[in-house]
């Protein structure tokens, strides 16, 4: 059976015509021929492996959908995030890659299927693993293993592109028609480009996906892994006894039971100036980098708290989510407030993480925690009054990273 390319190339027009915003990725995809693949699977170079039988027994609105959910592991770039989950949590395997695949199809199937592109009854969903939808790749990861919810799933190959583990299939980078890398971020600004551009007409993750896309959450895994590594070797922080595993020591004191010492995940609090002079847009980019700061302690929210403060430091409720934060606030600013109560809190924080303009005032000592300042940049201005004047800088002993 040779490949009904005019069939193939009908459903990506179809595809591009129902999701106009990720045209550019679409075309950018180019189809290879392959026995070997069980429906259509893609490579990290943009490559669409395609099984011509798959082609022939698939009706061409399902065979359109398929099109968009494979583009779309390339387009959130779900292999090279899988590389990276991969080194950080140590896991190895075709196993492990296949879990990486089944997250990354919750991840996108969200997006991919209605509004014409009608769900194949086999496709991977949240609900199928009794997963909350709306997560991320990693989020799902964190939740279920391979067992019998996943066995449904287990013929699921949709290609390095989609968990980063090459194939046999593979052309890799020195085959033909390839995307460098320089061409795939082209690619994917296009595409959030096209979503900028389609406002309420694209759903909530696509749009998600593009405001990280024009405005990447600065490097707060790196930032706070410093952060988090000085805050658990201070004395006394980051640290907790703990009789589950007893003390080596025990063995030289007969009869006593010792404690062992068991480093904790560092607690967090998040100050945001919320003050007349932080615009409603830096006040955004604060909530991408408030879910950074998530991720980069595991996805813990309860680790996190969030201070909003002006002239008087306003404590949120719950952190559930980065976009129902409510910031209070719109007057002068002293951040000294925010630190005062966030540094009363109970359990105290490890790290006082703090997003503002710099037009405050500043504590006078520094924190008896590890303090990170993000910093809003601001031009430089003169006063007419006191052409020599310049507002409070950060303190030096606090980890200043300018944001945006």
């Amino acid at each position: 059976m040779t490949l009904d390319e005019e069939k193939l190339f009908a459903a990506r027009l179809y595809a591009v015509r129902l999701r106009p915003y990720l045209a550019t990725a679409l075309f950018a995809l180019h189809p290879v021929e392959s026995r070997r693949v069980p429906t259509m699977a893609v490579d990290r170079h943009w490559r669409c492996y395609v099984s011509p039988a798959f082609v022939d027994r698939t009706p061409l609105e399902e065979l359109a959908g398929i099109w968009v959910h494979e583009v779309s592991h390339l387009i959130r770039d779900h292999h090279g995030r899988g590389d990276r989950y991969a080194v950080r949590h140590g896991l190895t395997g075709p196993g492990e890659r296949l879990r990486m695949n089944i997250a990354a199809d919750c991840e996108i199937n969200d997006d991919v299927f209605g509004e014409g592109l009608p769900r194949p009854e086999d496709a991977v969903h949240p609900q199928a693993l009794h997963l909350d939808e709306g997560q991320l790749m990693e989020d799902y990861l964190r939740q279920f293993r391979l067992g019998r919810h996943t066995n449904a799933f287990a013929w699921i190959d949709c290609g390095s592109g989609a968990d980063g583990l090459e194939r046999e299939w593979d052309l890799g980078p020195g085959g033909a028609h390839g995307l460098n890398e320089q061409e795939r971020d082209s690619v994917r600004f296009r595409v959030a480009q096209g979503i900028a551009g389609s406002p309420g007409t694209v759903p909530d993750g696509w749009r998600r996906w593009a405001e990280e896309a024009f405005h990447p959450p600065q490097p707060w895994r790196d930032l706070l892994g410093a952060a988090i590594r000085s805050a658990v070797t201070g004395p006394g922080l980051g640290e907790d006894y703990t009789y589950g595993r007893p003390s080596r020591r025990s063995a030289g004191v007969p009869g006593v039971v010792l404690p062992s010492l068991r480093r904790r995940p560092p607690r967090v609090v998040v100050i945001v100036d919320t003050s007349g002079s932080v615009s409603d847009a830096e006040l955004g980019s604060a909530l991408l980098e408030i879910t950074a700061i998530v991720r980069a302690v595991g996805g813990r929210r309860d680790l996190v708290s969030v201070l909003s403060c002006d002239a008087a430091a306003h404590v949120t409720g719950p952190l559930c989510k980065a976009e129902g934060i409510t910031l209070v606030g719109g007057g002068g600013t002293d951040l000294r407030e925010g630190f005062t109560k966030a540094l009363r809190a109970s359990p105290r924080p490890d790290v006082v993480v703090a997003l503002t303009d710099g037009q405050t005032p500043w504590p006078s000592s520094a924190p008896a925690c590890r303090t990170v300042v993000g910093l809003f940049p601001r031009p430089s201005r003169s006063y007419e009054d006191d052409p020599e004047y310049e507002p409070d800088t950060p303190p030096e002993w606090a980890r200043v990273i300018t944001i945006g």
